[in-house]
């Protein structure tokens, strides 16, 4: 048995810091696929509000310029081998016994269905290689968007890897600012991982999306927003990170014309595979539609009615679309990212789901925080192995690719 440690690097749309997690993998001598993956050791940095601050006016569409974009590269660059190292040196491991970081970047637009599709993550990896004297694979979503793909989500085929159970579904929901999710169908309907119908692969039914489970294949998508604007009016209201626990919401009632305003958004709607991100969902956008409200009812809301109204569109919009691929006696939800610290939240999607098993992805041995700093290890240690990390079904890519460049230590 070969066991290798990769360390794994996200900073979220949330923007609330950075999440490194160090990453044990083994796998047969004589066969690359992993058998078994394991969080070592995780560490939370912090990011400067400054910083904070300057990527949002970037994600939000402000004015910007090629020396400032240049300048927060360098900057995350520094900030996410700073992260690495200072796990390192918590834990007491040595750069030497780290065969590779798995760096995600901090994305700052994320277009993939425009006439030029295309993504940008900062945070220069070349840095993070220099400072830390580790191997660094970054870049991930651009080679599956050169495929034809939206380059998101990736995680869906390492998500399978250590959720997949034989007899009924398990969706594992991701809820940071965006939410997503990866439905992994149950594993004796599965034939194979990867490879098939890449852009073909649209949903337009709820039949066909259960008929995309019983035939074993893993879908994976956007659902749509997760904290992002929870976050935002919050701290717009109260000046609060997040509503811790959902205290702020609980404190008001679901407004139900916002709440039909919100749903009425056209991504909703929109066939899977697709992606999303806060270049769409944002303050200017809440705002937006807030107005409309105003204007047709004359009202002007509670600010804790609005918090809420978007919690439940959260958790609406993710039951809308988890409850389609149900399928057998003990459908699982399994939650993990920021979002699964809500219980206000959690309560909710237990509610409006209460055929499904709802639980956190701790419950399976698997912290919940840390879940997409792993997979970033997980899809370092595919490139370093030049092993498939996309899932074209989900995705939309013509085919299956190992993701990522290498930034070599040395």
């Amino acid at each position: 048995m070969s066991r290798e440690l990769y360390v794994g690097v996200m900073s979220g749309t949330s923007l609330d810091g950075v999440d490194v997690a160090l990453v044990a993998i083994e796998h047969e001598a004589s066969d690359a696929q992993p058998v078994s993956v394991s969080l070592q050791a995780h560490y939370d940095h912090p990011m400067p509000d400054e910083l904070k601050h300057a990527l949002l006016e970037v994600c939000l569409g402000q004015a910007t310029n090629l020396r400032q974009i240049g300048e927060l590269d360098h900057r995350l660059g520094h900030l996410f081998a700073d992260a690495v190292n200072a796990l390192l040196r918590q834990k007491g491991i040595s750069p030497q016994d780290v065969t590779a970081i798995g760096n995600h970047g901090q994305t700052v637009y994320h277009h993939p269905e425009s006439e030029y599709p295309f993504t940008t993550q900062l945070g220069d990896a070349n840095i993070i290689a220099a400072k830390t004297g580790i191997t660094t694979v970054a870049d991930f979503r651009r080679k599956d968007m050169a495929l034809g793909g939206q380059g998101a989500p990736l995680v869906p085929a390492f998500h399978r890897i250590l959720f997949a159970q034989a007899n009924s579904t398990t969706v594992v929901l991701n809820i940071g600012g965006i939410a997503n999710i990866s439905v992994l169908p149950p594993s004796r309907t599965v034939a194979g991982m990867a490879g098939g119908a890449g852009q073909n692969a649209r949903v337009d039914s709820k039949a066909e999306a259960i008929t995309d489970v019983h035939s074993g294949k893993v879908v994976g998508y956007d659902t749509g927003p997760g904290n992002m604007l929870m976050d935002a009016w919050i701290y717009q209201q109260q000046g609060d990170k997040y509503d811790r626990d959902g205290a702020y919401a609980r404190s008001g009632r679901c407004h139900a014309t916002l709440l039909a305003q919100l749903l009425s958004d056209p991504y909703l709607t929109q066939t899977y595979p697709k992606s999303t991100g806060r270049e769409h969902y944002n303050l200017p956008w809440l705002n937006e539609q807030l107005a409309l409200v105003a204007a047709a009812t004359g009202e002007r809301l509670a600010p804790e009615d609005v918090q809420a109204t978007l919690l439940e569109f959260t958790a609406r919009t993710i039951a809308d679309q988890v409850h389609t691929f149900k399928f057998g006696a003990s459908p699982r939800l399994l939650v993990c990212g920021g979002g699964a610290n809500n219980p206000a939240l959690m309560a909710r999607l237990s509610a409006l789901l209460p055929e499904w098993l709802v639980g956190n992805t701790r419950d399976e041995g698997v912290d919940a925080d840390y879940m997409e700093a792993m997979a970033f290890a997980w899809l370092a240690r595919q490139r370093i192995h030049n092993q498939p990390s996309n899932v074209p079904e989900v995705t939309g890519a013509s085919r299956p690719a190992s993701l990522g460049v290498i930034y070599p230590a040395d």
